[in-house]
């Protein structure tokens, strides 16, 4: 059994839509420790929210395997909880009603009511929104919907916090204060994290461990670099510490590297597809 906490071992993922089939996901193997802040991060198309929707369950690996805490990954589970780019709350019910909501499917036959109302609150102070417990979506700006969207996933008392690119919908000072609060709740409460990311610095700025994924189809694990910076974090400070800078460069190397294959296949690719084309012409 692995001694780690979470380990993603051998995982392939195929998908075969309209008669077509397309490699996914090639051989990806990663090991995360318990408390762990993982980031995710590669081009569009390489495969990052698909490893993550195996993490959670949502879909199943085509070949290889998810073990979280000695238990095998095989549906979804209060013991993973996800936070998309969208927050996904309902329309239809108050910030307190949103988290409560998944706070009585998950407690109902562990926590009285009185407890797990008080477990509601605590979490909905702990992101700052215990002023809004009574608004809809609809009045709350798309930052404080994002800090309920976090409320309802850690009030699950995950395992695995799955967070898919939860800051890209945000402006800059939002997202800048949000990354925050995620730092200062996470130093908290210890819990393991792995979030999706396109934002280097962002990356570099929450993770203890950056994954870096090479293109796609049958995109793979490139590189893991270890963040080596002392917590807590403070981004002005780092904005000129030599170890941040260097770590950055790190990944912007290996992600333009990335990049400038994709344009050379994609010029390849031209250039045959025009060779038919100035023969008849030739001719």
């Amino acid at each position: 059994m692995s001694k780690h906490y979470l380990t993603i071992e051998d995982v392939n993922k195929t998908f075969h839509t309209g008669g077509n089939t397309t490699e996914v996901l090639k051989q990806i193997d990663l090991t995360i420790d318990r408390g762990e802040y993982v980031s995710i991060i590669g081009h569009s198309g390489c495969g990052k929210s698909t490893v993550l929707n195996i993490v959670a369950g949502l879909i199943p690996a085509t070949s290889g395997g998810v073990i979280l805490d000695g238990k095998e990954v095989n549906a979804p589970g209060p013991d993973r909880s996800l936070v998309f780019q969208n927050h996904s709350l309902l329309p239809w019910l108050t910030v307190y009603e949103n988290v409560a909501i998944a706070v009585d499917k998950t407690f109902k036959g562990s926590k009285t009511a009185a407890e797990r109302r008080e477990w509601v609150l605590k979490n909905l102070d702990m992101v700052n929104m215990s002023h809004a417990l009574n608004k809809r979506p609809a009045e709350i700006s798309g930052g404080m919907k994002q800090r309920v969207g976090i409320a309802r996933a850690l009030a699950m008392q995950p395992k695995v916090l799955l967070l898919d690119e939860p800051f890209g919908a945000l402006d800059a000072l939002t997202r800048a204060h949000l990354q925050d609060e995620v730092m200062r709740i996470q130093a908290e409460l210890q819990n393991t994290v792995i979030m999706i990311t396109h934002d280097v610095d962002e990356a570099v700025l929450l993770s203890d461990k950056i994954v870096m994924m090479t293109n796609g189809p049958a995109a793979t694990v490139g590189e893991v670099l270890s963040i080596d910076l002392p917590r807590p974090r403070d981004r002005i400070a780092l904005a000129e510490d030599v170890r941040y800078n260097k770590y950055r460069q790190a990944v912007l190397s290996f992600l333009h590297e990335k990049q400038r294959k994709v344009e050379t296949l994609q010029q390849k690719r031209e250039e045959k597809d025009a060779q038919p084309l100035h023969s008849a012409q030739s001719a």
